[in-house]
């Protein structure tokens, strides 16, 4: 189940395809990345880290990140999210985990990415936790520490790769564990800019499209929240030839050659203007705390 439900054997993201994050770029690939393709390198002092963790707000390009990395290192994938992990069965859940690293194991050099890692390793000994719950984060410290020792030499890595929300949540041993640490912020302007380039490049615009007044447009949105505006206004086009022609006429027309979907700084803004950001303003003082408390650089 574990190797048909979360190994991707079809990874092709490339750095290009993350717009700016260059600090978070450049310490994955200190960090992980070339201890993977050079692993006769990175021993003794140099051993590389057991893990690492990309936080921030949503939708911020953490897990296109993890894809990038686990791509440019040619190593294998498997992707974990906590349905992949949680089990209603006893025991069932601490069992997964092993059969996870030892799949790990088998495959290297591999990446394990533990997406919204917060949701199976949240902070132990809390009131509402269970007793399965503390089963599962046991068991998962426990592999962490088992690959660091039992992979030695080239070519028999195993990087855990996590992601999360909410940093502050997570268990204080996993963070210990979890030894570099970045954070994955909103975009700036410029990296704006590069998202609605990159978004729209596969669609053909008009000539008055002014992506700088886009980027200054959309501060306080994430790459995700630049992703649904780019998809909304790419569908006003066709929504405009729908309430004028019927859907066998619209097929004549592009088999004439002559469907007009340009996409018009008009429609970006409109739809600019009906999306809202999806994180509140109010959170980003905690991320921005945490990442002065914990982060690495």
């Amino acid at each position: 189940m574990i190797e048909r439900d979360i190994l991707d054997r079809k990874l092709n993201t490339k750095w290009e395809d993350v717009a700016k994050l260059d600090d978070a770029k450049r310490i994955l690939q200190e960090a992980v990345v070339l201890p993977l393709l050079m692993p006769d390198v990175y021993t003794g002092i140099r051993e590389p880290w057991k893990g690492v963790l990309l936080f921030g707000p949503p939708g911020t390009g953490k897990t296109l990140l993890a894809k990038a990395v686990a791509s440019q290192a040619q190593t294998t994938f498997f992707n974990v999210g906590p349905s992949t992990i949680i089990s209603k069965y006893h025991g069932e859940s601490e069992k997964l985990v092993r059969v996870l690293f030892n799949m790990a194991r088998h495959y290297a050099p591999s990446t394990i990415f533990l997406d919204e890692i917060d949701s199976i390793m949240s902070a132990r000994g809390t009131q509402s936790e269970h007793e399965a719950s503390r089963r599962v984060k046991g068991e998962v410290l426990s592999q962490m520490d088992g690959i660091s020792r039992d992979l030695a030499g080239p070519g028999k890595l195993v990087m855990v790769l996590s992601t999360t929300n909410k940093p502050w949540d997570l268990d204080d041993a996993l963070l210990r564990r979890l030894e570099k640490r970045i954070y994955v912020a909103l975009p700036d302007q410029e990296a704006r800019r590069d998202l609605f380039a990159i978004n729209l490049k596969s669609v053909i615009v008009d000539a008055d499209v002014n992506l700088p007044q886009l980027a200054s447009d959309s501060e306080g949105y994430s790459g995700s929240d630049i992703f649904t505006v780019c998809r909304e206004a790419c569908m006003a086009p066709m929504r405009r030839l729908t309430c004028r022609f019927s859907p066998q006429e619209i097929m004549q027309m592009k088999s004439r050659g002559e469907l007009d979907l340009r996409v018009s700084m008009d429609d970006l803004t409109a739809a600019l203007k009906s999306t809202s950001p999806s994180v509140p303003r109010s959170c980003l003082g905690d991320y921005e705390k945490w990442n002065r408390e914990f982060a690495s650089s």
